[in-house]
């Protein structure tokens, strides 16, 4: 029998695992995603809207976009010397250096292309959706030992390239 941690109307356990990961996601750090969503409680506990009392999953669910609007704002609106640092390096690549980078990513997309189905989509929830080997699992209705399997094989398989490259 599942137990739920109610606060306000909003069952804990699913802003902890459902709200989080989706705020995660879109900030692409844990941390940050952290910082929102308990902002999003703060100003779902001292709010007096009367939708917090009729729908507070919904309530809070809409305090969490516009905190994801103005965290998305914020990080458009300022640019911080790292990327600037950044965006100067890939600048001052010469043409030879883009070219082969290019060359590898398209190699690479080929290795990741020739995968197997399931392989290729574990690879790609796990290194591009940033996904949890077990969420990838739950979501691909396999097994976990069967996520690492296909993660080792797609990385293998890259290994692989990579040594034919420096040879």
């Amino acid at each position: 029998m599942s137990e739920t941690l109610a606060w306000c109307g909003i069952d804990l356990k699913w802003a902890y695992t459902d709200v989080l990961r989706r705020i995660g996601r879109r900030t692409a750090c844990v941390q940050r995603a952290k910082d929102i969503l308990h902002d999003a409680l703060v100003f779902f506990a001292v709010s007096s809207h009367p939708a917090r009392e009729e729908s507070p999953q919904a309530y809070l669910n809409g305090i969490v976009n516009h905190l994801l609007v103005d965290e998305f704002r914020y990080r458009t609106r300022f640019v911080d010397e790292e990327q600037m640092d950044e965006t100067a390096l890939i600048l001052d690549c010469t043409p030879e250096q883009l070219y082969e980078t290019r060359q590898k990513l398209h190699h690479l997309q080929r290795i990741v292309d020739l995968l197997p189905e399931k392989c290729r989509q574990v690879f790609w929830l796990y290194h591009v959706d940033e996904m949890k080997q077990r969420e990838i699992a739950l979501h691909l209705d396999i097994s976990t030992s069967m996520v690492e399997k296909h993660l080792i094989r797609a990385m293998l398989d890259i290994r692989a390239f990579q040594q034919t490259l420096n040879h």
